[in-house]
């Protein structure tokens, strides 16, 4: 089922998560231990990352979240199918531009529509600290709008290569939105017509970077509503469970965190900041919900102890 499907036909507003791929030559069972621990909050859909080969984030026990030079990890695709046919939750594999041609991406592309994987998120993802080598019969995807453009060409059984009697591969396509603006455009408003060609280009919803002040995510929508985008936009949150974070997630992310949240971690001791965290995602959850949204989807990594306690809480409050 589509995203786009579940956020149609759902009567109450949905709860989505994304994780990320064990580590190279680690164990699947991990992964599929953090889905059966968001199973009884029935989740709509797991979105999966995806990463180029030297730049990745990952997430330390301590709660750090640093970016290492290493290989890719693999298993986007084989955790698709798994969590499809093991769980029966829809997957959402991320797909990068970066450090992949397009043809990798139509292979990628098609291997999923053979699993029966109906979803895809476009991002460009990180620039890269190395150039790959293109060969001349090659290409490469510079943008997320040229990403998406991609993707919707399959839907119209436009390939790559010219194929004969090539069979449509039809994507629902999600993107990325930037409530503080992506880091890298010089204002929101620019930001924001940047994320309208990928609306133009073919996506069909939005799921927005992690943010902490709920008043970023409604100036986001309102400004994205008079630039003429109408797609679904959905919440993205994060629960912080340790004061290193405070300066770990800005620094990776390029995302604020308020004062008064701040303030509470700092004089809070070890024992009561990930209850804080909790308490602070719970009240942005509440809030976004009473707003309206479709869905509240978090990024939870592999750390599934901070959610868990967070929808038991938002469930008794629904």
């Amino acid at each position: 089922m589509k995203v786009i499907e579940h956020l149609e036909s759902a009567k109450n507003p949905l709860i989505s998560i994304e994780i990320i791929p064990p580590k190279r030559g680690g164990n699947v069972q991990q992964i599929f231990d953090i889905v059966q621990a968001i199973i009884p909050f029935n989740p709509a859909f797991i979105d999966i990352t995806s990463h180029a080969a030297e730049a990745i984030y990952e997430e330390m026990p301590d709660g750090r979240i640093i970016k290492r030079v290493k290989r890719k990890r693999p298993g986007t695709i084989g955790l698709c199918a798994a969590i499809k046919n093991k769980f029966n939750i829809d997957p959402v594999p991320h797909i990068l531009c970066q450090g992949f041609t397009r043809e990798e991406t139509e292979d990628a592309l098609i291997e999923l529509n053979y699993l029966g994987v109906e979803n895809v998120l476009c991002v460009r993802g990180d620039s890269l600290n190395y150039t790959k080598i293109i060969s001349d019969h090659r290409t490469v995807n510079t943008s997320a709008v040229e990403l998406v453009q991609q993707v919707h060409n399959l839907s119209k059984g436009i390939y790559q290569d010219e194929l004969i009697d090539a069979a449509p591969l039809d994507f629902c396509i999600g993107v990325g939105g930037y409530p503080e603006k992506h880091f890298e455009a010089p204002s929101l408003t620019f930001d924001i017509q940047n994320t309208k060609r990928k609306i133009d280009a073919g996506a069909h919803y939005i799921v927005t970077q992690m943010f902490f002040d709920n008043t970023y995510f409604f100036n986001y929508v309102e400004k994205c509503r008079k630039a003429g985008i109408t797609v679904p936009i959905i919440p993205g949150l994060k629960i912080l469970t340790n004061v290193k974070q405070l300066h770990s997630v800005p620094r990776s992310f390029h995302v604020n965190i308020p004062d008064e949240f701040v303030d509470a971690m700092l004089h809070a001791s070890d024992t009561e900041q990930q209850e804080i965290g909790i308490q602070w995602a719970l009240k942005q959850s509440i809030d976004l919900l009473e707003a309206g949204v479709p869905c509240l989807h978090y990024y939870i990594m592999q750390n599934t102890e901070p959610i868990v306690k967070l929808l038991k809480m938002l469930k008794k409050k629904m």
